[in-house]
């Protein structure tokens, strides 16, 4: 006796959000007494709801300390990267920045929770900053990007910029950041990249 086949995939939810080029995708998962089945990515789907870039490497991390904070990254031109996020395990509080020169929303922000168990993603084009807290320990990460990592091309926006005001959970622990994020520009002393 064969296991029947999964059902047909079908496309993600997608959520709006106040920065409108930030996509809050949940694919939708197929249950049974098994547990799921889900297309966690699929590129004409995906290009279906607005994701066109074509993703060239998947990175992934593990932050075994809860409160854990790594952000506010990017990659400038001509190395910028999109990204699609996902928890594998555990949970974060997602954040990204609009950095973009001349945009109506440069400075605002969005964030979500992403856990393995809601199975959200965040969409996160060029020009904007990225970065997270870990709300669970041994919480592990995976995003996809459309472009490789250059170190000459790297960035970062200061995580607790007051101008930005990130409303961060109360357990993120300044103390988890590596001292180059600490370093990092406010936002008035980014160089206009975007």
């Amino acid at each position: 006796m064969t296991e029947s086949a999964a059902p047909p995939a079908s496309g993600p939810q997608v959520e709006p959000c106040t920065l409108t080029e930030i996509l809050l995708i949940t694919p939708r998962r197929h249950s049974d007494a098994r547990g799921y089945f889900m297309e966690a990515y699929n590129e004409d789907a995906f290009r279906k709801i607005g994701v066109s870039c074509r993703f060239i490497q998947d990175n992934q991390s593990l932050s075994a300390q809860r409160g854990t904070i790594r952000g506010m990254h990017f990659q400038t031109p001509p190395f910028a990267q999109a990204k699609l996020v996902r928890v594998l395990q555990g949970a974060i509080f997602d954040v990204v920045v609009d950095i973009r020169s001349g945009s109506q929303t440069r400075g605002k922000y969005v964030s979500a929770l992403l856990s393995a168990q809601n199975g959200r993603q965040l969409f996160v084009p060029a020009g904007f900053a990225h970065g997270y807290c870990t709300m669970e320990s041994d919480t592990v990460v995976l995003y996809k990007v459309d472009a490789p990592y250059s170190r000459a091309h790297e960035g970062g926006l200061v995580w607790n910029d007051p101008e930005v005001g990130i409303a961060w959970p109360e357990q993120a622990e300044a103390g988890t950041l590596l001292e180059r994020d600490r370093q990092f520009p406010f936002l008035h002393g980014l160089l206009d990249h975007f």
